[in-house]
């Protein structure tokens, strides 16, 4: 969707590119998603001058739109290779919904508050991305329906993985999550392996909590 970018944004789309790279994303596919993808569209007019700054910024219902980093560095650890079926917990404003679009052959998304995934569908369908299907639920409890899955990612705090996510993750599957308290995570890659749950702690980082019956109660 690169002509979906405005003049405007080309040049600070570009900077942002070459952060990513500068910060040790390598996978040519994820770049190319991130070309593909108008991040403007997807935060608040008002802070749109800031749409490809590498910075959070909030979206509304107290939550926020990751740094577009923290994004890429989920991404690369997925190893997508365009044909899995994937699981994201917390569709917020869609732009991470919309990367995995690129990536990816399905993309089923889960997210808890009606006015961002409202939203989110209004961009999404201004895209014209044809891969994506979302649902309005609590994701710590996963989408049964579409199971299992080549790959997750969510995109919320948890205490613990929620079991129900391992149990729809597909045999060689990957899971990415942060995992510990409500100020404090580490984000780990769980990988399914002849049944076993094989989990590496990647880099602490800090995201809003996972509010759901596997998470943290609201």
């Amino acid at each position: 969707m690169a002509g979906s970018v405005a003049p405007e944004f080309r040049g600070p789309r570009r900077r942002l590119l070459e952060t990513l790279r500068e910060q040790g994303i390598s996978d040519l596919a994820v770049l190319r998603a991130f070309d593909l993808t108008p991040r403007h569209l997807f935060v608040p007019a008002a802070l749109r001058h800031r749409a490809y700054e590498d910075s959070a910024l909030p979206i509304g219902s107290g939550q926020t739109i990751s740094q577009p980093s923290v994004h890429a560095r989920y991404l690369q650890l997925l190893r997508l290779t365009g044909r899995e079926r994937v699981l994201e917990v917390g569709t917020g404003s869609g732009y991470q919904t919309v990367l995995l679009a690129h990536l990816a052959e399905q993309v089923f998304s889960i997210e808890r508050i009606p006015a961002l995934l409202e939203a989110a569908r209004e961009v999404i369908q201004k895209l014209e991305i044809r891969n994506v299907s979302l649902l309005l639920g609590d994701g710590s409890l996963g989408w049964r329906e579409y199971a299992p899955y080549d790959a997750m990612l969510v995109g919320a705090a948890s205490p613990e993985v929620p079991e129900p996510l391992t149990e729809q993750l597909a045999e060689g599957g990957r899971l990415v999550i942060p995992i510990g308290t409500r100020e404090e995570q580490v984000l780990a890659v769980i990988t399914k392996r002849e049944g076993r749950l094989n989990r590496q702690d990647v880099a602490p980082v800090r995201f809003v909590p996972l509010v759901g019956r596997h998470g943290w109660q609201d």
